[in-house]
């Protein structure tokens, strides 16, 4: 009988050893995670189980994951939410960034640069959205959420951008309501009149929504008080994008003309009025951006307003734009912060952009490359800096989907 017990101990023992070497699907070693929605700055491993963050702690064992992998000196952050992009992409040649070929396909553009999460801003509107949903989001392995365009047919520019008849407020917000698990807000982008009915519009359907409105001044002559937008038109967590864009004759700058950021800019911060870098083709001026931040306007999310026009300029991608902060002063964590979890919150959907155990397993790793590097604005000005993000991993659901030098890999003798 003893030894059929201790048979059976040791068979016990044998069985839940190699259970336990399998307690998790994947496991990242040895990186510096930044979680800025717990409170992580520090060397820890993260544990996932199938497409779930299952454990953030010191020390987890290299025998309980299936495949591990070793992120030793390298930053492990939440994948990124890039809140600004056009990703409605089609064939449809005269439509721009409403199915049209202005706009870009988010896989072929999200996991290279660490990203997870995809918000499209605008290029559908509630007339549009259904065809959106059903060609790009339901067919993307990238997360994609939408700002709801005012204009019912999206960025299909030209008249469909102008006519206020169709911007209504009743049918957008019918519209976000029913496609709430996608979209997140309500867009007003490129009208150039000089009348606030639009954007009043477009507040009215975030209003009957209850979701925040992103404000996009078009080119109205003379321009429009951004005074006036911020403390009589937008409520506390409403956005407006391109704060660092730099159109005079059209738009009015959040700088005076000695380079001073303007009072009311700082009043409507402290009232709750959110600003999105949307960096672009054509929104983005190192004159506007450095001695903001020098003065301490900093915009809360940093985002890329990725399409055709601005991929292959000044903004490149998420890790290039990025570095431009870095190079401005900002610190590794102060920037995975404005690309992970405020925007997580401003989009109400804080159950992105964080590490939390349960949450959905979409993870980055970055190294941190040093040299000499030059970092373009959309004038082709140059500001120069000495270290650069460089997206080494991407998880997403808990599926790698990026891996640029072989680290989940197994090495061929």
């Amino acid at each position: 009988m003893k030894i059929r017990h201790l048979l059976f101990i040791c068979a016990f023992l044998l069985f839940s050893g190699l259970t336990h070497s399998q307690t998790y699907s994947l496991v990242i070693k040895g990186g510096h995670v930044i979680d800025p929605a717990n409170n992580i700055n520090e060397p820890m491993d993260i544990g996932i189980i199938d497409d779930k963050i299952a454990m953030v702690e010191k020390n987890i064992s290299e025998n309980e994951g299936k495949k591990v992998i070793n992120a030793t000196g390298m930053y492990v952050t939440p994948g990124l939410i890039d809140m600004h992009v056009h990703v409605y992409y089609g064939t449809k040649m005269d439509q721009s960034l409403m199915n049209g070929p202005s706009s870009v396909q988010p896989d072929a553009f999200s996991f290279r640069a660490g990203v997870t999460t995809f918000v499209d801003v605008g290029s559908s509107g509630w007339r549009s959205f259904p065809t959106f949903k059903h060609q790009t989001i339901d067919n993307s392995l990238t997360r994609v959420l939408a700002f709801l365009n005012i204009a019912a047919e999206g960025m299909r520019g030209g008249p469909f951008e102008q006519t206020t008849l169709d911007m209504d407020p009743r049918r957008t917000a019918e519209c976000a309501k029913k496609y709430a698990s996608d979209i997140v807000g309500i867009k007003l982008a490129h009208y150039s009149g000089h009348e606030w009915a639009p954007t009043d519009s477009a507040v009215r359907a975030g209003v009957l929504a209850n979701v925040p409105v992103m404000i996009d001044f078009g080119s109205a002559t003379p321009p429009l008080s951004l005074e006036e937008l911020f403390m009589k038109h937008l409520r506390p967590g409403d956005i407006f994008t391109h704060p660092y864009a730099y159109f005079p004759d059209t738009r009015e700058a959040v700088i005076d003309a000695n380079g001073k950021v303007k009072p009311f800019v700082f009043e409507a911060q402290k009232r709750g009025i959110k600003f999105d870098v949307g960096h672009g083709g054509g929104s983005f001026r190192w004159k506007v951006a450095i001695p903001s931040i020098k003065q301490g306007f900093i915009a809360e999310v940093i985002s890329s307003d990725l399409h055709t026009g601005s991929m292959n300029s000044g903004m490149k991608d998420m890790t290039n734009l990025m570095s431009k902060f870095l190079a401005m002063g900002l610190t590794v964590q102060d920037v995975i912060l404005r690309s992970t979890w405020l925007p997580a919150q401003i989009i109400k959907r804080p159950d992105l952009g964080n590490l939390s155990k349960g949450s959905c397993a979409d993870v980055a790793v970055f190294s941190i490359s040093e040299g000499d590097y030059g970092f373009l604005d959309i004038s082709g000005e140059k500001l120069k800096g000495n270290k650069k993000f460089v997206a080494e991993l991407t998880v997403r659901a808990g599926r790698v989907v990026w891996d640029l030098n072989g680290l989940s890999a197994s090495v061929v003798h």
